[in-house]
């Protein structure tokens, strides 16, 4: 196996493993339990594995008060964002809630032209107008478990998701593994605050062997494998190509959806699935498609 191969393996791996998201959160509702208990032991467990990893690399704990404030505001978004994610399964099917998540690219951009000036050509504004469509497609389906809450909390969770990039690529210089580690950190405690604010979010103990499991496959693979996975394919095959292969991630969990819970498809949700898939892959390939048309802002 050639490195560029095996960098273009651990990509799929990655992506097809973030992908799982949804089996191990739907497997949990079934259990009965809450959103702030799935969340909050999938990132407390994923805290401790990476810290293992660190002790292991031998990087440094130590925080100055200006990189612990940011990473604190990081952990509070990355919260945020899992919280809205996760409860929108409830609300709509997690295949489609894991797609129109996958656009938090477009909202990169955009975020990166109001704020840094950055500037935006026609492909961005194509970006964003055929992930608009892509996602009148979804709604106009007879057939999907949609609603318009659905989509607004997936919109929080990518616009959150989307900051949260955006102040790591401009304010933050450390090691990947520390700053993932500090964000789950802090948005293990996001959750735990926030399941004081009522009853029905209070965190609920493991109680069978099948929390357990679902808990850690949480925690392990769409989380640690793929974060891990990914960092080595980027390293190997560049951003661009891993992002392009992240495509794997929301189909996976449109699969895991119509295979296993029985998320219903139409002609209309695979046309929209591709509309906002074509969206971000243009998003990706900005800058390629610009050099080789020579198009203009």
């Amino acid at each position: 196996m050639t490195l560029q191969t095996k960098g273009i393996a651990l990509a799929i791996i990655s992506a097809i493993a973030y992908g799982t998201n949804p089996l191990g959160a739907l497997m949990l509702y079934r259990e009965e339990l809450n959103v702030n208990s799935v969340i909050f032991y999938r990132f407390s467990f994923s805290v401790v594995i990476l810290a293992f990893f660190m002790f292991y690399r031998k990087i440094d704990f130590r925080l100055n008060v200006k990189d612990f404030l940011k990473l604190l505001i990081l952990g509070v978004l990355f919260g945020i964002s899992a919280l809205s994610l996760f409860s929108s399964f409830l609300y709509m099917d997690s295949g489609l809630s894991s797609t129109i998540l996958f656009s938090y690219p477009i909202l990169v951009a955009i975020l990166m032209a109001i704020f840094y000036k950055e500037k935006n050509s026609i492909i961005t504004i194509l970006s964003i107008v055929f992930a608009f469509l892509g996602v009148v497609f979804l709604f106009n389906s007879d057939v999907s478990n949609i609603s318009s809450f659905g989509i607004f909390l997936v919109f929080i969770s990518s616009i959150c998701y989307a900051i949260y990039i955006v102040i790591v690529n401009q304010y933050l210089k450390m090691a990947a593994l520390k700053v993932t580690f500090y964000s789950m950190f802090f948005c293990t405690f996001t959750i735990f605050l926030s399941s004081f604010i009522n009853p029905s979010s209070n965190i609920i103990m493991l109680t069978n062997l099948n929390m357990w499991f679902w808990t850690l496959f949480l925690a392990i693979v769409p989380t640690i494998i793929s974060l891990l996975f990914l960092v080595k394919a980027i390293q190997i095959i560049g951003s661009t190509s891993a992002s392009i292969l992240g495509a794997l991630e929301p189909l996976t969990a449109l699969f895991v959806g119509i295979f296993l819970f029985n998320e219903k498809i139409s002609i209309s949700i695979v046309f929209g699935i591709f509309l906002i898939l074509f969206a971000v892959f243009l998003i990706v390939l900005k800058d390629y498609l610009i050099k080789i048309f020579k198009l203009r802002v």
